[in-house]
């Protein structure tokens, strides 16, 4: 089934081309690796992209990677399905996470910090393994803003996510082309197109990360005061001013004299 193509489609095509076209993301031949979950923002991403590909000045591939943590009752047929249907190139990765999270997780600890690193690492080997040079991944504006929240109220740190950024292992650059695009529109956008979105099946999946739902919570009452709050806090993350900021590093290496608050 093709695509609806209204005003939504175009607001999600036309964010994903702007962050490309600032961040740099995609370049000629380009082999990319894209992390589908089975989750609304993956699959929003994976079609987008493959969107964009036929209408590029450019050429590159695109293969759809999953990764299957073992959770008892993950639907990863249902995944399958959807990807071959629409002629997605795509690798199943079945994995015993689960059971190594079981082992080594501690008492009252989340389940979702050790499985991201896992699942982290087996998207790194697997973009190797195919040749992916680059991986994307499905991380949204709501994302972005929520991690710099998370990091400045319980952390006490300045960051957030990078848009472009080469992985650890030295060989993959991790891309984030959905930065422009806000949550909302993608779960409208999924509905829609009647994505057959896929559970994870972790046990406490929904419950271990209350943080972050506070920051959901925080920015959906800012939001009734201020509508673009969203937008400005990404912004400012493309604004960084290091004279009026408190890091020494910083402070000695931009000279700064101005001390007014």
């Amino acid at each position: 089934m093709a695509l609806i193509e209204d005003k939504l489609y175009k607001r999600i095509k036309n964010g994903v081309g702007r962050a490309i076209a600032d961040f740099g993301l995609i370049e000629e031949g380009d082999r990319i690796a894209v992390a589908v979950s089975g989750g609304k923002d993956s699959y929003t991403l994976l079609h987008i992209l493959a969107e964009l590909q036929r209408r590029a000045p450019i050429k590159y591939d695109l293969m759809a990677i999953n990764i299957d943590s073992g959770y008892p009752g993950f639907r990863t047929d249902i995944i399958v399905e959807h990807l071959r249907d629409h002629g997605f190139t795509h690798h199943m990765e079945p994995t015993d996470h689960y059971g190594i999270i079981k082992e080594k997780r501690r008492p009252d600890s989340s389940y979702c910090s050790i499985c991201a690193r896992l699942k982290r690492g087996a998207l790194y080997g697997l973009a190797q393994r195919f040749n992916c040079n680059k991986l994307a991944l499905g991380h949204h504006m709501d994302d972005f803003v929520e991690t710099l929240l998370l990091n400045q109220f319980f952390v006490g740190s300045l960051k957030a996510m990078a848009p472009r950024m080469l992985a650890d292992n030295g060989h993959t650059t991790v891309i984030r082309p959905l930065v422009y695009v806000e949550e909302r529109d993608i779960v409208t956008f999924s509905r829609q197109n009647r994505f057959p979105v896929v559970c994870c099946c972790c046990p406490v999946c929904g419950t271990a990360d209350q943080q972050r739902k506070r920051m959901k919570e925080l920015l959906r009452h800012l939001e009734q005061d201020i509508p673009h709050v969203k937008r400005s806090l990404l912004r400012a993350l493309a604004n960084v001013q290091p004279r009026h900021l408190l890091d020494p590093l910083l402070c000695k290496t931009s000279g700064a004299s101005d001390s007014t608050p």
